[in-house]
């Protein structure tokens, strides 16, 4: 892999980053990517699962869906790039990872500054009492119904049709806006509102590096286009980052 220096130069001075991720991130540790040749969308209507009125009109259908992905990202464990993002949280004044993805593998791997736009699998709610059923309790509930009052029990991710979490979206704006530098990291960075995001970055001046298995329509718009595997990648730029600094301090 190689890096202009001006680009390396911008990366290691940094001291606003921040990580955008999508499903490709997590593909390395066996959870299915949704868009693609071979992603779940290609295979499934997400108008049948993944909205609100396709849970009403067939719960069951849907929380059996949904425990089958929780059970998919439980197996999974999180790999090199999502350990590769915990310690670029440690290397930076200021470090957001702004994440699309549910799975939960970012805080299972240790980060902390996270911004959840589209909610974690591992949460459910009860639409009547708000109660909560996280982690396992919901499927130990054995049930999608609420133990307290009956009502259905819903994933807490947003579907389709759905607005974003008011309190994620304005902390992946901020840091998009200060940013220097953003890391775009196995999304297409198409859908709407997070495909904003690495547009507020380029406006601003910061740097946008992309890495994925494949071009993608955020490609033209980034400084540097990476292909391959995220974990080697990752690890590599962050190395590149260390010698430079090492360099820069001698």
């Amino acid at each position: 892999m190689i890096l202009a220096e001006d680009i390396l130069d911008g990366l290691s001075s940094a001291r606003n980053v921040v990580a955008l991720t999508g499903a490709g991130i997590s593909s390395e540790s066996g959870v299915p990517t949704f868009r693609g040749a071979n992603g779940l969308w290609s295979k499934l209507k997400p108008e049948e699962l993944a909205n609100f009125d396709a849970f009403l009109k067939n719960p069951e259908l849907v929380s059996e869906w949904y425990k089958h992905r929780r059970e998919i990202t439980r197996v999974a464990k999180p790999n090199a790039a999502h350990f590769a993002l915990v310690e670029m949280e440690k290397m930076f004044r200021h470090f957001t990872l702004v994440t699309q993805n549910i799975d939960n593998l970012h805080r299972r791997a240790g980060s902390t500054n996270i911004a959840e736009l589209h909610g974690n699998i591992e949460r459910n709610y009860c639409l009547g009492c708000q109660r909560r059923y996280d982690g396992e309790d919901f499927d130990k509930n054995g049930s999608f119904r609420c133990v307290d009052c009956g009502s259905l029990i819903r994933p807490d991710i947003v579907w389709f049709g759905e607005m974003l979490p008011s309190s994620q979206w304005e902390i992946a704006e901020n840091a998009a806006e200060n940013a220097e530098v953003m890391y775009v990291i196995g999304t297409s960075a198409v859908v709407y509102p997070a495909a904003q995001l690495p547009m507020d970055v380029k406006r601003n001046g910061g740097l946008i590096i992309e890495i994925n298995m494949e071009r993608t329509p955020i490609s033209e718009l980034a400084d540097a286009s990476i292909q391959g595997s995220a974990s080697e990648i990752l690890k590599e730029i962050i190395v590149k980052i260390k010698e430079k600094i090492s360099e820069e301090s001698i």
